[in-house]
């Protein structure tokens, strides 16, 4: 292994690094370090929590000159991932006197303002809010020699490429840029090729978005049954848990039955205000809460080295989003688990994502003993609407409430929302009714 004393770094860095116990490099900043610190542009393909943040913080924190203004940008796609990144890039420059500020929107303007007029030499900032301050003036880009685009992908998928365009034709051409992605669409090649220059292609960690370090499992159980199995999986962990959930309506029900069970946890979905998301982030870093349930609008944000085991309690969308999601387990090599639900309707879905997950995969349902019923699709009937009620499917399991309601909650594991009849936690996709 690689020291962080043998890539070049000053004493005022290095001796940050060790304040925290880094004293081996990781691969992807053995790599990335030295070719930067040359002014070399870098493309990364990298996957969460393989140590990039590092590798471009301290390469910046290397060559950026105290009270000399704005001199870096690093452009991130979600407020989480923008504060995580200012986070660990104050940890890195505590004794080199370098500042930094982290804009983003949901935040009040006048906040971000009086940390911009203090001086700062990197902003850490997402899009939309960056061209609020670029149209106003409070930032300005003419001494900026460096920018790092992190998670491009991401950026893509949510629509700010274009902004990214618009920012950097702003930037000054002489500049030394990076950008790191988890994946490589050709949305993605097509921009590293029309603003970087002669860029050094790192592509070592993309075997490891198969989940490698990562004990992976999976069990495949009636909607309904989910909870009851959450509930026995937590109870068996000693550290910290995540649960993903596809839709706000369903993190909000996870996180409630959870308070009513008494477990420690706090929710991040895409509804609370940024003084409530910031407040659950803050009580799960700091180990007062045991259980963050999360939509996937988080799962690029969260980087606490505690987290022993990740609960995909509906399958994600896409396979990258899988390995965005675990990736939040076994941080820094460490080890973690992670367990995904598998509902009887996203059965299909789930062995699209298999097929991507190149180390052993366990399967729960032979060790507990579970038998797999998936019902057949051309015998089951829909419900239909009456006049004073509904009439049950041959699917339908009643409720313990009693009586029928419409309700607003249910979705299927791919996050798509549906209306169904039953109880207001939501109905199995049967179209029986049962907590969720």
């Amino acid at each position: 292994m690689t020291e962080f004393k043998e890539l070049g770094l000053k004493e005022e860095i290095l001796k940050a690094l060790d304040d925290q116990g880094f004293k081996e490099a990781f691969p992807i900043q053995v790599a990335c370090i030295p070719v930067l610190l040359s002014n070399r542009d870098v493309i990364g393909q990298a996957h969460t929590g393989s140590g990039k943040t590092a590798a471009f913080a301290l390469s910046m924190l290397q060559q950026i000159v105290p009270k000399k203004g704005i001199q870096a940008l690093v452009i991130a796609p979600t407020r989480e991932l923008a504060m995580q990144i200012s986070e660990e890039t104050k940890k890195f420059a505590k004794y080199t006197g370098i500042k930094t500020a982290t804009v983003y929107g949901g935040q009040g303007m006048g906040i971000q303002l009086d940390a911009l007029d203090r001086g700062v030499e990197i902003v850490v900032a997402t899009p939309g809010r960056l061209i609020d301050h670029l149209k106003r003036g409070s930032i300005e880009l003419r001494n900026v020699e460096h920018i790092v685009l992190d998670e491009a992908d991401t950026m893509l998928d949510m629509g700010f490429i274009d902004d990214i365009q618009f920012i950097l034709d702003l930037a000054p051409e002489e500049r030394t840029m990076s950008l790191f992605s988890a994946t490589m669409p050709t949305e993605i090649l097509r921009l590293s090729e029309e603003y970087l220059t002669n860029p050094k292609q790192f592509l070592l960690d993309a075997d490891d978005l198969s989940g490698e370090g990562i004990d992976q499992a999976y069990l495949v159980i009636k909607d309904r049954d989910k909870f009851g199995h959450l509930v026995d999986f937590i109870k068996k962990v000693k550290g910290q848990v995540i649960i993903f959930c596809s839709t706000k309506y369903r993190t909000r029900d996870v996180a409630k039955y959870l308070h009513q069970e008494k477990f420690d946890a706090v929710a991040i979905e895409g509804d609370m205000s940024q003084h409530r998301r910031e407040q659950s982030m803050a009580k799960f870093r700091s180990g007062k809460a045991d259980i963050l349930v999360a939509t996937d609008v988080a799962s690029r944000g969260i980087d606490v080295p505690r987290v022993e085991l990740v609960i995909n309690y509906d399958i994600p969308n896409q396979d990258m989003v899988y390995f965005h999601r675990i990736g939040r387990t076994a941080r820094a090599g460490a080890k973690g688990r992670a367990i995904t639900f598998v509902s009887y309707s996203s059965v299909g879905d789930w062995n699209l994502i298999k097929r991507q997950i190149k180390t052993d995969l366990k399967d729960l349902n032979k060790e507990m003993g579970i038998e797999i019923k998936i019902p057949d699709p051309l015998k089951r009937q829909i419900p239909s609407r009456r006049y004073g009620g509904t009439e049950r499917s041959s699917y339908s399991r009643g409720s313990r409430s009693g009586g029928y309601g419409r309700s607003r909650g249910g979705s299927d594991d791919r996050g798509r929302s549906k209306k169904r009849y039953g109880d207001r936690g939501g109905s199995n996709q049967y179209g029986g009714r049962s907590r969720w």
